[in-house]
């Protein structure tokens, strides 16, 4: 919501809001970051509603029960789900460029608006996660970007079924595996996403993409296996904390390297898929390949907190099995052990995807490493609680791996402060808790405070 907010201050309207986490007072910088800018906040009791020129917009997680929703309906005033506002700016713009898929969306559409950006384009841009590359002290939470040309790039949402409300000119279908819905529904979606685009980039190293582009012979396909795409990537080379590879167009036969700062085999997927959206925008392959090169990454993906006593700490977004077992592929190509504090999205997800979640840190963790897992975070609304974090721990360690539920954040905390040691990696996953980032900061000082200690002792 953040995002869109700012793209609609930025065209002129006036916007207010309220939100559940201001009024539990969490992430302070970022609410305080909102009034710096304008907006007006209001605490979500149906306070803010009071005419019917109004318009609510809401997001699909907020229930009628809402005060705020409440209110809306006794005044008059017009609701709009979040999709539906943001599907009509960019099925309103001259070109415009979806990014869609089960896993990288929020990257590749970072890596997209740097190429654009650097290429002179000026694209609007709606990330659901910050782009560090537009960060300033006067911009701390730029997931947004409005811009003067008539592109308009966005990441689009398949988890409540609003992608089928948008009209991409340029599609792009990362990867498609099991999430918030099932396979047949989420074919249906993203089937009919591609179908609607002018140019539709495709992933050949996914089975269903690939599915995808063997029935769109005018598909744009990219690979880092398959040397028929027609962006291919070659010589990869990984390092702890980046990533080097050579960008191939097998049309043109034109070659040139990259060296990202953003490590893993997964982030040269992004890249490619980036590099293929940007040039059906006009930008040349080596432009493309430059502008990567200065790619900051984006907040809580792979984000290195610091390393203190040895112990590094990483804050990343990964919640669903794909994201989170790319992470520890990512992580495991180094020499080290992996203590994991991972806190699930939810008890819905955690329901949905148990046998998957179970067989991601199973194949992906090894002996020596330790999984802790809170309970799902909670902010409120009607839940079904019947499948817990420690349910999915009982089943990995039957299955030989070393995993504990402590029972809330701080024990997990507390837990890992006694476990890491020299030459560790802690990573810190789960999404829709911006609170995580600060956890990690906490845990990473924590870590150096005992180091100091110790050398006083």
């Amino acid at each position: 919501m953040l995002p869109l907010a700012l793209i609609l201050l930025d065209q002129g309207n006036t916007v207010e809001g309220s939100d559940r986490s201001l009024d539990q007072g969490r992430t302070p910088a970022k609410f305080d970051y909102l009034r710096s800018r304008g907006i007006r906040l209001h605490p979500q009791d149906g306070s803010g509603l009071e005419s019917p020129d109004q318009i609510v917009v809401a997001s699909a997680a907020i229930e009628d029960t809402v005060p705020d929703i409440a209110a809306a309906i006794r005044v008059g005033a017009k609701r709009l789900s979040r999709a539906d506002l943001l599907s009509s700016l960019f099925n309103a713009a001259e070109c415009s460029v979806g990014v869609a898929g089960t896993s990288g969306k929020s990257s590749t559409t970072g890596m997209i608006s740097w190429i654009l950006h650097q290429a002179g384009k000026s694209p609007t841009v709606m990330n659901g996660a910050v782009m560090k590359n537009f960060q300033t002290p006067e911009a701390l939470f730029a997931s947004s970007l409005v811009g003067t040309s008539g592109i308009f790039v966005s990441e689009v949402d398949e988890s409540d079924g609003s992608i089928a409300a948008y009209r991409p000119r340029v599609a792009v279908v990362s990867n498609i595996s099991l999430d918030h819905k099932s396979m047949d529904e989420l074919r249906a979606l993203f089937d009919g996403f591609a179908g609607r685009a002018e140019t539709v980039v495709l992933n050949l190293d996914n089975p269903e993409t690939s599915r995808m582009a063997r029935a769109n012979p005018k598909a744009v396909t990219y690979s880092l296996d398959d040397s028929t795409a027609d962006l291919f990537a070659e010589s990869i080379e990984a390092a702890p904390t980046s990533i080097s590879f050579v960008v191939r167009d097998r049309k043109s036969n034109e070659a040139c390297p990259i060296r990202l700062a953003t490590p893993g085999r997964h982030n040269v997927s992004n890249a490619l898929a980036a590099i293929a959206a940007s040039m059906a925008c006009g930008v040349s392959l080596k432009s493309a390949a430059e502008a990567l090169g200065s790619f900051a990454g984006i907040a809580r993906r792979f984000d290195i907190v610091g390393t203190a006593k040895g112990v590094t700490v990483i804050d990343d977004f990964g919640h669903n099995p794909d994201k989170i077992a790319a992470t520890l592929r990512t992580v495991k190509q180094f020499p080290g052990r992996i203590l994991v504090m991972f806190q699930p999205h939810g008890f819905g997800p955690l329901k949905k995807m148990r046998r998957e979640f179970v067989d991601c840190f199973v194949e992906n963790l090894d002996a020596d490493d330790v999984l802790l897992m809170p309970e799902p975070v909670y902010f409120g609304g009607t839940v079904d609680r019947s499948v817990s974090s420690g349910d999915l721990i009982g089943d990995i360690v039957a299955r030989g791996r070393k995993a504990e539920a402590p029972g809330d954040r701080e024990a997990c905390g507390r837990r890992l402060l006694e476990l890491a040691a020299l030459g560790d990696r802690i990573l810190v996953m789960g999404a829709r808790d911006d609170s995580l980032t600060t956890f990690a900061r906490e845990l990473l000082s924590q870590i150096g405070e005992g180091r100091a200690k110790s050398a006083d002792g």
